[in-house]
């Protein structure tokens, strides 16, 4: 407002001022016009950057979530999730995001005793590796699904709609993570057989003086 009125003014005085000084009015008033400009400028890039913001703060999210970072606040951002808040506090949403961290941990920690403990052989790690990936990867793909769903104009659907459909992917997260921990402890109950019968194999060794035999 401040800007259009100086332009005015300037405008007035070029009506009446002599020829030189008009002159200068002329170039007052492009200079009022290019500094508008350049506001206006400014402000285009700063809507621009903010929504560069929005999407990079929003694929880093995500990003963190496939290395293991769920901190919950990272994923539900405003600027990024503009559903109703029926959707976006709906609990299964929370409750997928924290087993998706359940999920991640627990096969990181038994992959790891596993690798250690000496009960498997090589192939038999390589196939646990294997069995642990696919679960990974699937979870993850839960995780997109629950972006998409939790994202304004990425799906035309119903506020029911959407709570339905994040209800089958917190059904699905649900399945991976039961199936996770049999796995774990089906496995676990092998190694510990394995390492009971390879301490019964030493004692005899020891006994009857044969030689050391080596692991499965």
């Amino acid at each position: 407002m401040k800007r259009r009125k100086l332009c005015t003014v300037i405008l007035l005085l070029g009506l009446w001022l002599p020829p030189k000084m008009a002159a200068q009015s002329n170039e007052l008033v492009q200079l009022t016009l290019n500094i508008e400009k350049l506001a206006q400028f400014k402000q285009i890039l700063s809507d621009m950057k903010k929504g560069y913001q929005i999407l990079n703060t929003g694929y880093n999210a995500v990003k963190d979530l496939s290395q293991g970072n769920f901190t919950l606040h990272q994923v539900f951002l405003d600027g990024l999730m503009q559903v109703s808040p029926t959707v976006r506090d709906y609990k299964r949403v929370a409750d997928i995001i924290r087993y998706k961290g359940y999920l991640v941990r627990e096969y990181k920690a038994a992959y790891s005793r596993f690798r250690k403990d000496g009960n498997f052989k090589a192939e038999e790690l390589d196939y646990l590796g294997r069995v642990y990936n696919r679960l990974f990867k699937e979870s993850l793909q839960n995780l997109d699904d629950l972006v998409t769903v939790l994202t304004a104009n990425k799906l035309r659907m119903s506020d029911e709609e959407r709570l339905e459909y994040i209800d089958g992917i917190f059904s699905d997260m649900e399945d991976k993570l039961e199936f996770l921990r049999h796995f774990n402890d089906r496995t676990t109950v092998l190694a510990i057989q394995r390492a009971r019968e390879m301490k019964d194999i030493n004692t005899l060794e020891l006994i009857y003086g044969l030689p050391k035999n080596q692991n499965p």
